[in-house]
């Protein structure tokens, strides 16, 4: 076996890379992580190098992992501040530390990809290779964000830390309709929803479904001065760009979701972007340049609700945090992250604390929990749990 650390995925042949991909997870994808880099995305600019690591077999990828050597920790989601600021009064440095996530999005997946029944010949090369690259690099830790719940506990059981959070999902009870879900729902919730879905209508706020192949190049503009928007109103930084989404758009096709909103003018005044994968969609960006009652939960929430139902989708993931949510018919839904160390000092230090959140992110979900949006014969199929990714 060869195992290499990749600057570029275009050194890694697409075809192979997919192959190690399940549930046809699109931000997993060639395409997509390819699209990052191609268009700048990712790099010097943002302080995410490309590490990626293959093990090849006989000149075959049977192997890898997608993973960057990180100078800040913006577009994570999993907050490590503190931490930083703790190597920071110790005079040490905190950066370059090694990430495996997809940059700017809190998803879940695989972050150790390996042939079908490899797992355990294949799981520890991946994870000695990082070790040695940041043995190498100097690096402070290594972090994989929102892996699936058998890669996360296998790898609790190789030492690294486990981090708890809270995520809010809708789970498909095999509805039929809208307003099958709907009826799932207390008599309040129901009748909230009605009225938000009714109050954009009564705007002359009409929406348009598009996927890759059906979105044109007029949308991927507007689109991205959404985007845009929407990060230098919040102050944040807009990594994504038009050649990001048209590239991507055209890759991934109808695995893209993107929601346009046109107002009585026939002027689009907002949008929405969203990715499936075979079982899940993934609620990513939103943006607009008028305000209209309600539109941002039409858009993001219940056209990404309908469309799941409509195709038989098991899970929505809308995105992090919120919850603004659960009224709408998303629930806590736990979230975990793994995280090694270099110094054991602060190894230490933040098992303790990893320990405190787990019981913390317990008690908030439990709380929350008891602000159900469903009737109470109707949650059988609802109930909390850790993703699965």
């Amino acid at each position: 076996m060869q195992i290499q650390i990749h600057d570029s995925l275009d050194n890694i042949p697409a075809s192979q890379w997919n192959a190690l991909i399940q549930d046809g997870n699109p931000f997993l994808r060639h395409e997509w992580l390819a699209a990052l880099e191609h268009n700048g995305c990712v790099g010097e600019e943002f302080g995410w190098l490309p590490r990626h690591i293959a093990v090849y077999e006989h000149g075959i990828l049977i192997a890898a992992m997608p993973l960057y050597e990180k100078y800040n920790s913006y577009g994570e989601f999993v907050f490590d501040h503190a931490w930083a600021e703790a190597y920071k009064r110790q005079g040490m440095q905190y950066f370059p530390k090694l990430l495996s996530a997809i940059p700017y999005s809190p998803v879940s997946g695989q972050r150790l990809l390996a042939q079908a029944g490899r797992e355990a010949e294949l799981f520890p090369l991946l994870l000695s290779a990082v070790m040695q690259l940041a043995e190498a690099l100097e690096a402070s830790s290594f972090h994989c964000l929102f892996p699936p719940a058998d890669q996360l506990d296998w790898m609790a059981q190789q030492g690294l830390t486990i981090r708890h959070d809270c995520q809010f999902h809708w789970l498909n009870a095999d509805y039929r309709s809208f307003d099958d879900f709907l009826a799932a729902l207390s008599a309040k919730k129901r009748k909230n929803v009605r009225q938000e879905r009714r109050k954009v209508v009564e705007a002359g706020v009409t929406l348009r479904q598009l996927d890759g192949h059906t979105a044109t190049a007029a949308d991927w503009e507007r689109f991205t001065y959404f985007y845009r928007l929407t990060f230098e109103n919040k102050w944040g930084i807009p990594t994504m760009n038009e050649g990001f989404f048209r590239e991507m758009g055209q890759a991934l096709g109808d695995r893209v979701l993107l929601v346009m909103a046109d107002d009585r003018a026939g002027e689009c005044i907002a949008g929405s972007l969203m990715f499936r994968s075979d079982t899940r969609l993934y609620g990513r960006y939103w943006g607009c340049t008028e305000y209209f009652d309600s539109l941002h939960f039409e858009a993001c929430f219940y056209q990404g609700i309908e469309y799941c139902i409509h195709h038989g989708l098991q899970v929505f993931e809308p995105g992090a945090q919120g919850e603004h949510k659960v009224p709408r018919g998303f629930i806590p839904t736990l979230t975990r992250s793994a995280h090694w160390l270099r110094e054991e000092t602060f190894r230490q230090a933040v098992e303790r604390h990893s320990a405190y959140e787990k019981n913390s992110v317990a008690d908030y979900m439990r709380s929350v929990n008891q602000h159900s949006p469903y009737r109470a014969d109707a949650t059988d199929k609802k109930k909390p749990g850790a993703c699965p990714g």
